[in-house]
C-alpha cells in the first residue's frame, strides 16, 4: 500500500517544528529516519494530514562528550554512534548496541532519537538508554524539559512524551567497567527474541556497581533493580550470577508471538544476561 496525501514540511529549527506541531494538531507528526512512521503510514494505520520532517535541523545532529557527560542529538543516526571515536572512548556499550540493530542501510538513515522516542518495545535503544541511566529532553510549547529514561515508557507506544513535544536530545554520564549487550534475533533486521545490556564495575574483585536492562520482553524496557543488587558486593561468582539471572527473569512479562512461546522468552532471556554478565565481567 502507499500512504495517503499529506503536507510535508521541513522546518529548520526545533522552535518551528514546535510551532507546526501546536498550529496543526492532532493531524500532525513528526519524522526522523521513518523507519516506524513510514511503513503504519503505508499500512493507513497512522493517517495524516501533516508530516514534519527533522533533517533540515541541524542543531539535532551532534554529539558531545564533555567530561564523563556524553550528549547525543535526537538525529545522529545508528551509523554515526558506531563512528565516533570520542563515544566510542566514553561509552562502547553503545557502538556494541548500535552494530546489532537491523542492517548498514537501515543504520545510515534510523536515528537515535526515533529509535528512543516511540515506544516501540522491540527497539534496542530504550533497554540501553535504561542500562546507562539516560535522560532525554523534550522540547514543547511551554519550554524544555528532562525526563529519565527509566520512567519514560508507560506502555507500548506510550511515553511520557506530549504531542505537542519533540524529544531532541539524550543525555548520560559515561559509566567505567565492563559493559556488554546481548541479542538474540531469529535473522538480520528482526526485533530481538530477548536482549540484554549490562554494566559492571569492579574493585578489589567484588562487584561494586551494575546496571541491567532487558529488550523486547514486556511492553516497555525492563531494568531489573533486584537483579543488579544481586551482583553489587559479590566476586561475581556463579551464585550470584544465577540469583541476578532469576530476578531478571521474574520481572519480564513476555508475549507469545511468532518469535516463540512465553517459556522459550523466559528461557532466551536468562541465557542472554548469563552471557552478559560473563563478558562485562571479563572485561571490567
Amino acid at each position: 500500500m502507499i500512504p495517503g496525501s499529506f503536507d510535508y514540511h521541513r522546518p529548520d529549527s526545533v522552535g518551528a517544528a514546535v510551532k507546526l506541531l501546536v498550529d496543526f494538531g492532532d493531524g500532525a507528526r513528526v519524522i526522523a529516519g521513518g523507519h516506524s512512521l513510514i511503513p503504519m503510514m503505508k499500512l493507513r494505520m497512522a493517517d495524516l494530514d501533516h508530516l514534519i520532517d527533522l533533517q533540515g535541523i541541524n542543531d539535532l545532529k551532534s554529539i558531545t562528550v564533555s567530561g564523563a557527560n556524553v550528549t547525543i542529538g535526537a538525529m545522529v543516526t545508528q551509523h554515526e554512534l558506531i563512528a565516533n571515536e570520542a563515544l566510542f572512548s566514553m561509552a562502547p556499550i553503545v557502538r556494541e548496541a548500535a552494530l546489532q540493530i537491523a542492517d548498514p542501510q537501515v543504520r545510515y538513515v534510523g536515528t537515535l532519537g526515533g529509535n528512543v522516542a516511540n515506544g516501540d518495545p522491540g527497539n534496542d535503544m530504550p533497554g540501553l538508554m535504561q542500562c546507562l541511566d539516560a535522560s532525554y529532553t523534550v522540547v514543547g510549547p511551554n519550554g524544555s524539559r528532562d525526563i529519565a529514561a527509566r520512567s519514560f515508557y508507560e506502555a507500548a507506544y506510550f511515553t511520557e512524551r506530549q504531542d505537542d513535544e519533540i524529544l531532541t536530545s539524550i543525555s548520560f554520564k559515561s559509566k567505567k567497567g565492563g559493559y556488554a549487550y546481548e541479542k538474540q534475533k531469529r535473522k538480520i533486521g528482526d526485533y530481538a527474541t530477548a536482549a540484554s545490556a549490562v554494566l559492571i564495575e569492579k574493585d578489589g574483585g567484588n562487584c561494586t556497581a551494575a546496571s541491567i536492562a532487558m529488550t523486547n520482553l514486556s511492553d516497555t524496557p525492563v531494568c531489573p533493580q533486584e537483579a543488579a543488587a544481586a551482583l553489587i558486593g559479590t566476586a561475581l561468582d556463579e551464585a550470584s550470577i544465577s540469583a541476578a539471572v532469576t530476578a531478571a527473569v521474574n520481572a519480564i512479562d513476555p508475549a507469545e508471538d511468532n518469535r516463540g512461546p512465553v517459556e522459550f522468552k523466559k528461557y532466551v532471556a536468562g541465557i542472554m544476561l548469563r552471557r552478559a554478565i560473563e563478558r562485562a565481567t571479563a572485561r571490567a
